[in-house]
């Protein structure tokens, strides 16, 4: 259960309204509205092979597991487009985060898109000082005049379309043991290839004004004399 110290409401209801003030325009093709989120996996295998469903009797795991390390996705959605790419890398660093991001704007779907505006929630690592750690300083300046980011308020990571994208993610393809990298690949591969070929999007129902109504006493108080 989230919680939200009083001091801070003013601060969350301005990027909460910020997000969804986003969530309002239009489809633009030159300005693409895109989320993006990250999970880890962590990769386990085996200890011993199961045993197969057979008539009769169920299919046998050994509760007995190996560690094999993880692994980190990241999911990068534009909910009215119904266009997702899953990605997915060893590890999460700033650096990470810049490649991914170099590979998103260059793309071929934005090569005519003016700006892109990318929504993400405010982990240390989600800046543009991130692009200059990995990239010459023409290059990040290149990615970063291609971009706005716009972040979920702290507590408020749910306000990011690009979560209920990984919780399916996560209920199709990791209902069982998972133990290497390529494997984590190759299901996501196909996932949101599916979903991409569906044009699957997301029914997004939460509104500013639902937010104004739902989260009525997170709203500054104002007396009018």
């Amino acid at each position: 259960m989230w919680c939200i110290p009083p001091e801070h409401n003013a601060a969350f209801v301005a990027a909460m309204e910020q997000v969804l003030a986003v969530y309002h325009r239009p489809y633009d093709a030159r300005f693409p509205v895109v989320n993006m989120d990250e999970q880890p996996v962590q990769l386990i295998s085996e200890s011993r092979t199961p045993l197969s469903m057979r008539p009769g009797d169920t299919k046998k795991i050994d509760y007995e597991y190996v560690r094999e390390g993880t692994c980190n996705i990241w999911m990068f959605v534009e909910p009215l487009a119904g266009w997702r790419s899953v990605r997915v890398t060893k590890t999460k660093t700033a650096v990470d985060w810049a490649h991914q991001v170099k590979t998103l704007v260059d793309d071929p779907r934005y090569a005519d898109a003016e700006r892109i505006t990318l929504v993400c929630d405010n982990l240390n690592t989600h800046n543009f000082g991130s692009l200059y750690q990995a990239f010459p300083a023409i290059e990040a300046a290149r990615l970063m005049n291609r971009l706005e980011l716009v972040y979920t308020p702290k507590h408020g990571s749910w306000l990011n379309m690009a979560e209920p994208e990984l919780s399916v993610l996560t209920r199709q393809c990791f209902t069982d043991r998972v133990g290497t990298q390529t494997e984590v690949e190759r299901r996501t591969s196909e996932w949101d290839s599916d979903r991409n070929t569906r044009q699957k999007g997301i029914d997004w129902q939460f509104t500013t004004d639902k937010a104004r109504t739902k989260l009525k006493r997170l709203y500054p108080k104002v007396e009018l004399r």
